[in-house]
């Protein structure tokens, strides 16, 4: 069956979005964050974990069982985002964050692998009778489906801030909806793999922000905490992902763990 894509329609609407970071295989997760209602949708972080094809379904199936329906991004290691990308669409997946862009050419890729095999739109994503074609054969409804997917973009690279224009550029005419800045692989590019933890971080940071607006398209940050988001929103950011569920699991096991040890140190 065919998902509306209700993330589509606040970046229609010009509305800021949040999202959240999800990498367990657990279908229990995407389902509990719908259910807080609080969250635009989540992002699952493939390329940091094992999937296979059928999880992908699973998940996707499971986002749509909260209170609030939860669309999906997926977030596919550059080696194999041609298949996972379009794997995660024909699950039901409604947005595709790509990895390590370097080139104007790594755009072309995408723009490639995520869109319309028409000639209107020039990309290679034929009919794939997957779950957004269950239920009829119905092309016009499946083009529709396509066409609304969300196409995101990492700034992770140093070469790719050295030639942001011309990527920009290319991103602008391909349709990217949103950059993503990657502070941890910026600096591990450069040979600098503490960088992300030093002030001397932000000037590439705002430069990548500052850029993506210029050329029209919505930079999106992610943070760790609610406290992180004022400095971002005066610089014009208004779209945001906050929080790792695997992250969230290894603060609170922390903190459970060093006071059970304190009160039993001293028995």
């Amino acid at each position: 069956m065919i998902i509306h894509n209700t993330f589509r329609d606040l970046l229609d609407q010009d509305k800021p979005t949040v999202g959240t970071h999800f990498m367990l295989l657990d279908p229990d997760i995407p389902e509990l964050i719908g259910d807080t209602e609080m969250f635009d949708y989540g992002e699952f972080t493939a390329e940091y974990t094992a999937l296979d094809h059928s999880m992908l379904y699973n998940i996707a199936r499971a986002a749509q069982c909260g209170k609030k329906p939860l669309p999906l991004m997926i977030k596919p290691d550059m080696d194999g985002q041609g298949f996972w990308a379009q794997a995660a669409l024909g699950a039901g997946f409604k947005a595709v964050l790509f990895t390590d862009i370097r080139t104007p050419e790594d755009i072309d890729e995408a723009h490639r692998i995520i869109r319309p095999d028409t000639p209107e739109h020039g990309g290679h994503m034929g009919v794939k009778l997957r779950r957004p074609a269950l239920n009829s054969y119905d092309t016009e409804a499946y083009l529709k489906d396509l066409e609304s997917a969300v196409f995101c973009v990492m700034f992770e690279k140093d070469i790719a801030v050295n030639n942001i224009d011309a990527i920009l550029e290319r991103a602008k005419e391909k349709g990217v909806d949103m950059t993503q800045w990657g502070p941890a692989d910026f600096g591990f590019s450069r040979g600098q793999p503490t960088l992300m933890q030093s002030k001397d971080i932000r000037s590439f940071e705002e430069k990548v922000i500052a850029k993506s607006l210029e050329y029209g398209i919505l930079p999106r940050i992610e943070i760790g905490a609610v406290e992180q988001a004022k400095r971002y929103i005066d610089l014009g950011v208004r779209h945001f992902c906050i929080g790792w569920d695997r992250f969230f699991l290894r603060q609170q096991f922390t903190e459970l763990g060093e006071g059970m040890k304190k009160l039993t140190d001293t028995l």
